[in-house]
């Protein structure tokens, strides 16, 4: 059965984590070493891509902090989340959905949508 509420925890956990190699060392342990990442904004297929793609969030969003908004849900190999990205203890200006496939219990895949951005000035 799949934990939808501790995969989608440690997910967030990957995106919050600033440390280089604590992130990576997440990153080995949740993502299959040939997953692949993909929203609206930008795709990362494997390791090095993803930890890219997460480094650069972290980078363009100083004091940011991605949070789970409501329960994750999922079924066979399927999680479903949503979140936010703002600063901790506020509602957050950046709201979106993930969709996630899991293979052996790892992500293999993580299809991401915008459900909120704010419009830029």
């Amino acid at each position: 059965m799949t934990n939808a509420a501790a995969i989608a925890a440690r997910y967030i956990a990957l995106w919050n984590e600033p440390a280089q190699e604590r992130r990576r060392a997440l990153l080995t342990e949740l993502w299959n070493e040939n997953g692949t990442y993909q929203d609206p904004l930008m795709q990362g297929h494997g390791h090095d891509q993803i930890d890219g793609l997460i480094a650069g969030v972290q980078s363009r969003f100083p004091g940011f902090c991605f949070s789970l908004v409501g329960e994750p849900d999922g079924y066979g190999n399927q999680v479903r989340f949503s979140w936010q990205l703002g600063q901790e203890g506020t509602d957050g200006p950046i709201k979106g959905t993930d969709f996630a496939t899991l293979e052996n219990g790892r992500l293999k895949s993580v299809v991401g949508f915008l459900d909120q951005v704010p419009v830029a000035s």
